[in-house]
């Protein structure tokens, strides 16, 4: 037996009239459903969710038009062409009014029905390919802009995981970028024409959590006077990133654990199993293996969500990035702004250069954005920058000197702070830094950096 393309639902209650419909959709290989009523009609559309519902208007308790009213006053999006016997104007354009797609008469001439289908279905990858794209603007890749060896090494590994359906950990400070990379991710995968969707499990209150991730039927709970699809839902074919991970209580942990591990659930307040085809992408800044140890994380999830884990660097530890950063969202923020780009100054430099970035590449964004934003002259001075980075401690001046002499401090200062990463050991220094070992121990020398090698690194040299 062939594969059906898409469900269609037949609400009829004439019996010869569902098994005509039927018998032809199945030849054009669509997956028929039924119901005898428009009661029945209206649970099959709010468990089942066809793409087309082939209605007829006239039925007893319930009739057709009724449905469709239901249908828009609970919000169920769903195409309905109106087959009826009784083809009047008046009929086809309250049903139309109602929000009927389309109309046909009986008898149903098979032409004219796969034609009205086809036409149906077009509107409907129309209206699919539309939510996909509003999703896709909503994330859309931003660049990963780095210079950092260890950044290039996670990317690298980042891109291998992206093929496979396996889940991945991000593990990072705030603003390190894991989000970021989790779009890139899913845009390097075979995903990535289909949602990418977002779940920040800290900032959604507890209690509507569940409901946000799973969705829930009408009546699951006081307000729900809708069927709502929730984002594993919605995210059926695409990825999901659960940020803040480690901030999930309990009982959600447990009916997560089932979706990764056989990709279904229910809605809150239903009974029937939802299948979806969705890959998950989860972060946190918490330290996962701790709340293992307490009891405040479950070890099953924690080893489920485990299977890729990469660790984002905090930008103190990759400052050779600052620049190149810096050179990209001076290039964002003046298309953005539609202004031209801007140079910092010298001592605007050491300043960026001199603070420590509790919040990561997010804050550095923030800086420039506001610096761009506030800046009167072409040329942004420690005046456009906040109070608690310009009147910072510097690790060295630039101001007054010539070309070739603030290259030299910097080279010093910037072998300096790799040094001190790697706590002198000039193997490890070297690798951050993107140098050959014994290159790295000549400028040491040249330079005139002090510091204190371990034993390890007196040998060989």
């Amino acid at each position: 037996m062939g594969e059906y393309r898409a469900k269609v639902l037949i609400v009829d209650d004439d019996p010869s009239a569902r098994k005509i419909l039927q018998s032809r959709l199945k030849m054009m290989h669509f997956q028929p459903l039924v119901a005898s009523s428009g009661l029945e009609g209206l649970e099959q559309i709010r468990w089942e969710a066809p793409s087309i519902v082939l209605l007829d208007l006239q039925m007893p308790k319930m009739s057709g038009i009724d449905l469709l009213r239901t249908l828009k006053r609970e919000g169920l999006e769903t195409t309905v062409i109106v087959v009826t016997a009784h083809a009047t104007i008046e009929t086809a354009v309250e049903a139309m009014r109602e929000g009927a797609y389309d109309f046909i008469t009986k008898p149903v001439d098979p032409k004219h029905l796969e034609i009205v289908l086809g036409k149906a279905f077009e509107r409907e990858s129309l209206r699919e390919q539309n939510r996909i794209f509003r999703t896709e603007l909503e994330s859309r890749l931003v660049e990963i802009v780095t210079k950092n060896p260890a950044m290039k090494n996670l990317l690298q590994l980042a891109h291998r995981a992206a093929d496979s359906n396996s889940t991945i950990l991000l593990l990072g400070e705030s603003g390190t970028g894991k989000e970021v990379l989790a779009r890139t991710v899913h845009q390097w995968s075979p995903r990535a024409n289909c949602p990418f969707i977002v779940v920040n499990c800290v900032a959604i209150p507890e209690q509507l959590l569940e409901s946000e991730l799973f969705g829930h039927e009408r009546g699951a709970f006081t307000g729900a006077h809708q069927l709502k699809k929730g984002k594993f839902e919605i995210a059926d074919r695409g990825t999901v990133f659960l940020d803040e991970i480690g901030e999930i209580q309990a009982g959600l942990q447990a009916k997560l654990l089932r979706v990764l591990q056989d990709h279904e659930f229910e809605r809150v307040g239903g009974t029937r199993t939802i299948k979806a085809d969705i890959r998950v992408i989860a972060a946190t800044n918490s330290d996962l293996e701790r709340a293992v140890r307490e009891g405040r994380f479950r070890e099953d999830l924690y080893y489920r969500l485990n299977v890729v884990c990469l660790q984002l660097p905090p930008l103190r530890e990759r400052k050779e990035d600052v620049p190149v950063l810096i050179d990209h969202f001076i290039g964002k923020y003046s298309a953005e702004l539609k202004k031209l780009p801007k140079r910092l100054t010298p001592e605007a430099m050491d300043c960026l250069f001199s603070y420590d970035w509790p919040g990561n590449v997010r804050e550095l964004e923030n800086v420039i954005e506001r610096a761009m934003v506030l800046s009167v002259a072409n040329e942004i001075s420690p005046e456009d920058l906040p109070l608690q980075i310009a009147s910072g401690p510097r690790r060295g001046s630039y101001r007054g000197k010539g070309f070739h002499q603030a290259v030299k401090e910097f080279k010093r200062w910037i072998i300096h702070d790799a040094l001190k990463q790697s706590q002198s050991n000039q193997t490890k220094a070297a690798e951050l830094l993107g140098l050959q070992r014994t290159y790295l121990a000549k400028l040491v020398r040249l330079l005139e950096i002090k510091s204190d090698p371990r034993p390890s690194d007196k040998e060989g040299e």
